[in-house]
């Protein structure tokens, strides 16, 4: 199996397309601060499940990457939240994709408890 065959994963990356073209939406003096946050974290959230994947035969290391992938995540939601407050004129496109990451902090958090508990190293 491949970390492409997760749905977490696919979430993830379906997102951040998602998230890395709205954040382009932003105003032009944003592009490079607050936008480039937000694209960085996104992507974070999705390249963390990749590596972590890839070190599925270290169980502990699994689960390490994977906490960072919720941390991004969160960090993500977080970045959201600023330009939904900053640029209420966005905030629509940009409070739905807030409301994505969130559910996707969940599946991540529930696989990564199935990972502690069903992993097989």
């Amino acid at each position: 199996m491949s970390y492409e065959k997760l749905d977490i994963y696919n979430i993830a990356f379906e997102l951040f397309i998602e998230t890395h073209k709205l954040s382009l939406k932003l105003p032009n003096y944003e592009l490079y601060e607050l936008g480039s946050q937000l694209r960085r974290s996104a992507d974070s959230v999705v390249t963390n499940i990749a590596e972590g994947y890839g070190r599925n035969h270290y169980k502990g290391d699994f689960i390490r990457f994977l906490t960072y992938s919720q941390a991004s995540c969160d960090e993500t939601v977080c970045h959201l939240s600023k330009i939904n407050r900053l640029y209420p004129d966005l905030s629509s496109d940009f409070k739905e994709k807030s409301e994505q990451y969130k559910l996707l902090g969940g599946k991540i958090n529930n696989f990564i408890k199935y990972v502690q508990l069903s992993w097989r190293t």
